[in-house]
This record gives structure tokens, sequence and C-alpha cells, in this order.
């Protein structure tokens, strides 16, 4: 494992902002999909390559982040802030590997192929049952709404961190290193309220 660090590193980054762009993008043209039979074939082909994608993504994120060590929180952080923290990561963490898995065995249970790109399918990992299909549809449909809520959980985390505690966790995660140190934000936390 690697020492300690002030921020993730680069190719954590980019994963977490590419993966964040690609699941915002899934969930609209989810949306999309249900309230337009018109549009819903050609949102399908986007749909099912980029469910495939952000899968390949969160596996190589999850082996990325089990071999570095991340970026410690604030000492003066709460512990349920702490525990609120580890568990909607976990969360994340399990619908984005969740939802792709349960939208390729809901096609497979359609009976229908997942097109990648052109002649590139991928094999069946369901049995073709509507009764199967119908469970996974549901499913898949409860946990995008998981998602979402669990996203913008996320967001207005990173705010907080951000705009009212200023204490550097959003920074270790921003595209460029923005804002205080997280031992600047710490001293400068504790200088404004006079302490020594």
């Amino acid at each position: 494992m690697s020492a300690p660090t002030d921020r993730h590193d680069a190719f954590a980054r980019a994963l977490h902002w590419s993966m964040a762009v690609l699941i915002l993008a899934m969930l609209f043209v989810g949306v999309a999909m249900v309230s337009s039979m018109t549009l819903r074939p050609s949102l399908l082909m986007l749909h099912r390559p980029i469910g495939i994608a952000l899968l390949v993504l969160v596996i190589v994120r999850l082996v990325h982040r089990l071999r570095r060590r991340t970026p410690p929180l604030p000492a003066d952080l709460p512990g349920w802030q702490r525990a609120a923290a580890h568990g909607s990561h976990i969360a994340l963490y399990a619908l984005m590997c969740a939802m792709p898995l349960i939208g390729w065995a809901m096609v497979s249970a359609a009976g229908n192929p997942v097109v990648i790109w052109g002649d590139l399918h991928l094999p069946p990992i369901a049995p073709h049952d509507p009764a199967i299909y119908s469970v996974l549809r549901a499913a898949h449909t409860w946990l995008a709404r998981a998602l979402l809520a669990v996203f913008l959980l996320h967001v207005a985390a990173a705010l907080y961190h951000a705009w009212v505690r200023r204490d550097g966790v959003y920074r270790t995660m921003a595209p460029v290193p923005l804002g205080p140190r997280p031992h600047d934000a710490h001293e400068s936390t504790r200088t404004e309220s006079g302490a020594p």
C-alpha cells in the first residue's frame, strides 16, 4: 500500500468524475426511456453499453481503492458523520455493481442480447423467463431510485464539506486542488475559534 496522502491520486479522481458523469447520464436516459416510446429503442442502444462500461469502471475503481490508501477524514468530524460517509460509500459501490448486473440479467431474461457495439453481444446471465424479467425490472427501477437518492446525498455531503465545514474533504477528490489542505483548514478553524 502507498503512503497516506492529502488527495486521491489522478487515476482515482479521473475514475470518480467520469463515473459521476456516466451515472448522471444513465439516470436521465432511464427516465427518458420510460417517458418516451419513440426514443426508447435508440436510448436502449445507448443505455446498455454505458451500463456495462460502468460495471467495468466500478470493478477497476474497487481494485484501485483497495490497493491504495485514501486521505483520512478530519479528526474533528463527528462519529455519526464518519459512519454516514462510510455507509454511503458502501451503498454507492453496491448499487454501482448491482445496477448493471441486474440490468444485464433483466435483458437476458427478456430474451434479448446485450449489444455492446455492432455485432459484439454479451452472453445471457439469466434464463429467458417472463417472471424473472418482471422481478428484475422492478428491482432495477427501485435500485435506480435508491442510486439517485444516494448520489444526491453524496453531492450534498460534498457541498457541505466544501462550503460549510471547509475542512479540505472536497479538495481530496476535486478535479483541481481548490481550497485549503485538510491540515490548513483545521488550523484555520482553530485560529478562528481562538484555539491555541
